[in-house]
């Protein structure tokens, strides 16, 4: 597999950690967009298997086994590696190695300020049993980003601690070797509104259970959306019902191919007349519509895992060549290539 030479003067680093299968929040966040930029950026997508461990190490099937669902779920989305680079963290050892350099450069409260990381300790209740890969997740994100010399990077707004901690890192090194080794990033915010759960509580989340796969069967969608969270207060047909924080309304927002025919929808519910079923049901058949290409294109290439496996492969050894070449850079700064 050879994948064509491509010069753009923006380059983006983009991933997703391999802690299970892409979900329709992905898809909407981040998936549509890498697909179109894909043609005007040279983009670099990172299957972050060890970042995946930071708070699975006890459990590291879990990592392991979705590597190939994560690569699977981008090539159904419409990601080409043959204009994507794709490719593993674990199999490009600058990173590491850049990120031990980093670690150096700031300092545990620094991290402990991070409101990213702050807000994910509490959300995963660690307390103060913070695991230290978990803690340095800023460092690590800021050697994915520095070794692939991103311009670019695409962010939720709640990551932007993440980027302001990368350019800081970056200052740094810039400030010890007194010349320009490393450049600056900037976020790229998704125009695309956070989906939220299916329960409305917070955002999809692979790990609680309250997301919609990208290869969910027909029998999880129906589920899924069954299950899903509409107005408390609306409880018989023809009481008025809130379109506002309705679960059902903000998927038929993000996903009916006709916005006329939703907004007739929520007209008739805010006046009365229209039941949560029937809502439910016109998701239900979207949802199953969007879905099935995904399901069946995801299917198709896990049955040839040697594929992905080969895309991973010829992706890496070129992240590995980029990588190499800015870990020489950095370790210049500290004066150690000496040999």
């Amino acid at each position: 597999m050879e994948i064509t030479s491509t010069q753009h003067s923006e380059i983006i680093l983009t991933g997703d950690r391999a802690t299970g299968p892409l979900h329709l929040g992905h898809y909407v966040g981040s998936l549509k967009g890498r697909v179109e930029l894909q043609s005007t950026h040279q983009q670099t997508i990172l299957v972050a298997d060890m970042q995946g461990l930071t708070d699975n190490a006890n459990n590291p099937n879990k990592v392991s086994e979705n590597i190939l669902n994560v690569v699977a779920d981008y090539l159904a989305a419409g990601i080409d590696p043959l204009q994507t680079t794709i490719c593993l963290q674990s199999q490009l050892p600058a990173l590491a190695e850049l990120t031990m350099y980093y670690s150096n450069l700031v300092t545990i409260a620094r991290l402990e300020r991070n409101p990213t990381v702050k807000n994910e300790i509490q959300n995963k209740g660690f307390e103060r049993s913070i695991p230290a890969g978990f803690l340095t997740y800023p460092i690590s994100q800021a050697a994915d980003i520095t070794a692939f010399k991103a311009t670019l990077v695409p962010v939720d707004g709640d990551q932007l601690p993440m980027i302001e901690q990368t350019n800081e890192i970056v200052r740094k090194i810039n400030s010890l070797a007194g010349y320009s080794v490393l450049n600056e990033c900037k976020p790229m915010l998704s125009k695309a509104s956070r989906l939220p759960s299916t329960d409305g509580k917070t955002k999809m989340s692979k790990s609680m259970g309250n997301a919609i796969n990208l290869g969910a069967t027909e029998k999880e969608i129906r589920k899924a959306v069954n299950s899903m969270y509409t107005d408390p207060n609306h409880i018989k047909i023809e009481d008025p019902g809130s379109v506002e924080g309705n679960v059902v309304f903000t998927y038929l927002d993000a996903f009916h191919k006709d916005e006329g025919y939703v907004q007739q929808l929520k007209e008739h519910y805010r006046r009365g007349g229209l039941g949560d079923g029937t809502t439910k049901k016109i998701l239900e058949e979207c949802l199953q519509e969007l879905i099935r290409p995904f399901r069946e294109r995801r299917n198709e290439l896990l049955n040839d895992k040697a594929q992905l496996i080969d895309i991973l492969r010829v992706g890496s050894e070129i992240s590995r060549n980029k990588t190499e070449q800015v870990l020489l850079d950095v370790k210049g700064v500290f004066g150690l290539n000496i040999l």
